[in-house]
């Protein structure tokens, strides 16, 4: 599709001011908004025309912005990114679907020879505006490749920012800036909170910042670091800690994994001087293993205690049925700080 002659580009739905929905919602409102806006955005991914996507992300979109706009592809990872990467070197803005999560492993040869590159490899002549949309984590009963936390692959891989939000608000916001970005965007959507986490929504278009963490709640006695999902388990584990050991207890959103919003974690660790990070993902070569280390090398004088990390054990996802072991509950995040409480 040549951007000069993209279809016809339809105005987006009428909505009020602001409307209640849940994350799900708010990343398809994302998308018709941006499609609307600006003749060059377009989806492409399995299953995300007809049937608006496994879980209809997409949904309204085939049909209101055509098959030329919303492409059904073949069930081809490798081609997903390769064709997404022509298409915005060639002027165009494309938002790629993959499926599942542990799909992903399949288009890291793209992302790592190619899409982080490009810029770098034509001295700033060349941009990849383009946006990667995956679901990500578990906890929703899903078959073998479909409950994983890959997001340190390419936290990894210089070129490529690297967003997770878990509140409406922020998916839509963050996405809409996604695809206004002029470089490479590997956005992931909590599965889990897809139609669990709801929330006020503007209508309008804005935008919320690549980079910027979100301070969910303040506290003085330790802070927990955390994204995605994990922001209900560290919830949870903040209010235990406060009713039944009189902690004050901060929470931060870190939103944005790359670039990695440094400053808003050493104010919070600096204020607090104890420290919980908290993920999905297995703890070695995490990022929260990074974070750690950001925070041990540059706060160290700071710290009441060390740095306590709570992820996944260092296995394969199991199955469903053991799945609620794998990753961290409350019971786990609540036993990390309180061996930072009393250190």
């Amino acid at each position: 599709m040549n951007p000069k002659t993209a279809a016809k580009t339809p105005a987006p739905s009428a909505a009020p001011a602001a409307a209640l929905l849940n994350l799900i919602q708010a990343v398809n409102q994302a998308l018709d908004l941006a499609m609307a806006k600006d003749p060059r955005v377009m989806i492409l991914g399995e299953d995300v025309g007809v049937n608006g996507g496994v879980f209809r992300a997409t949904d309204g979109l085939w049909k209101k912005y055509g098959e030329d706009r919303v492409v059904d592809t073949p069930l081809a990872e490798i081609g997903i990114m390769g064709c997404a990467i022509g298409l915005a070197l060639n002027g165009l803005r494309p938002v790629a679907e993959i499926q599942f999560d542990g799909f992903l492993p399949a288009v890291l040869d793209q992302v790592v020879c190619h899409l982080g590159r490009l810029r770098s490899r034509s001295r700033g002549k060349l941009g990849v505006p383009l946006v990667l949309r995956a679901p990500h984590g578990g906890l929703i009963h899903a078959p073998e490749h479909h409950s994983e936390s890959p997001e340190a692959y390419f936290c990894h891989t210089p070129g490529v920012k690297v967003v997770i939000p878990s509140t409406p608000y922020d998916a839509k916001g963050l996405l809409l800036a996604a695809i206004e970005d002029p470089d490479p965007v590997v956005f992931f959507e909590p599965k889990l909170l897809y139609r669990s986490a709801r929330g006020e929504v503007p209508s309008g278009h804005y935008t919320v910042p690549i980079g910027k963490a979100r301070l969910m709640q303040e506290g003085k006695d330790i802070t927990l670091v955390t994204y995605g999902a994990m922001t209900v388990t560290c919830e949870k584990a903040a209010e235990r800690l406060t009713k039944e050991d009189n902690a004050s207890v901060e929470i931060l959103d870190l939103r944005t994994l790359a670039p990695l919003d440094l400053d808003a974690i050493l104010a919070s660790v600096g204020k607090t001087g104890r420290c919980v990070i908290a993920h999905e993902a297995p703890n070695s070569g995490s990022w929260a293993a990074e974070i750690s280390a950001l925070i041990s090398e540059r706060g160290l004088l700071r710290l009441l205690a060390p740095v306590q990390r709570v992820g996944s054990w260092d296995i394969r996802m199991p199955l469903f049925r053991l799945e609620q072991y794998y990753i961290p509950d409350a019971d786990r995040v609540v036993l990390a700080a309180r061996k930072a409480l009393t250190f």
